[in-house]
């Protein structure tokens, strides 16, 4: 419990969200000891996210585990702060060195139902509403997906675009939580990534959005990769 209390859990969004994405996970994990804050993305491009991220890792003090879900992958993907001992993607994308979000996201087919993305006039894409429902939590309550619609945030299509740079995977151990039943971004291509970072991989029944859909899910991949490099 005492490593726990010292260890900070840094979650980042995804597109079309905010921290309340993961208010779920965040009280699973602080009523297990874990201190955890929830770093501000502004998904207006990736090295602005990056940004944000460091923003945040500056404001806490001892070792960290940075987790995302979905775009906020490639943000954990900066994490290089000595700090950080784990890195944890859920249901996320991982782009390697000199690739884009964009090339990942669309490395495999689409689902049926997955949605007609496309930026609006000021190069921000927004999720259609139905889409919450039929792709970006299908198993979540209608209170959930009201929410989800309520605070929807768009992303840039800046975020999508930009080349990453050496990510901090290479040289940190990660775990990778792979939604089989993701209609957003295909399980071949979370497999594909997963195990190109070498991750610890669990593959779960879950939606794209386990955060709410099955947050102990989420809770226990964080846990696993704490007490893994933490002890």
């Amino acid at each position: 419990m005492s490593a726990r209390k010292n260890t900070t859990v840094v979650v980042i969004h995804g597109a079309w969200a905010d921290g309340s994405s993961w208010e779920p996970v965040i009280r699973r994990l602080q009523k297990e000891g874990f201190n955890v804050v929830a770093a501000p993305i502004p998904l207006t491009s990736l090295s602005d996210d990056a940004a944000a991220l460091h923003r945040t890792i500056a404001r806490t003090q001892g070792p960290l585990i940075v987790a995302g879900h979905a775009y906020a992958g490639a943000v954990v993907g900066t994490a290089n702060d000595e700090r950080v001992k784990a890195l944890v993607f859920v249901a996320a994308l991982a782009p390697d060195e000199g690739e884009t979000v964009a090339e990942v996201f669309y490395r495999d087919a689409s689902h049926p139902k997955a949605p007609k993305l496309a930026p609006d006039a000021d190069g921000f894409i927004w999720m259609p509403d139905e889409s919450f429902t039929e792709a970006f939590a299908q198993n979540a309550t209608r209170d959930q997906i009201a929410l989800c619609r309520a605070v929807q945030r768009p992303i840039s299509l800046r975020c999508i675009q930009e080349r990453v740079g050496a990510p901090a995977w290479k040289t940190k151990p990660a775990w990778y939580l792979l939604a089989e039943e993701d209609r957003m971004i295909n399980p071949k291509t979370q497999r594909f990534m997963a195990e190109r970072m070498k991750a610890t991989i669990r593959s779960s029944a879950v939606d794209h959005t386990p955060l709410l859909t099955a947050p102990d899910k989420a809770a226990e991949i964080i846990r696993d990769a704490a007490q893994a490099t933490l002890g």
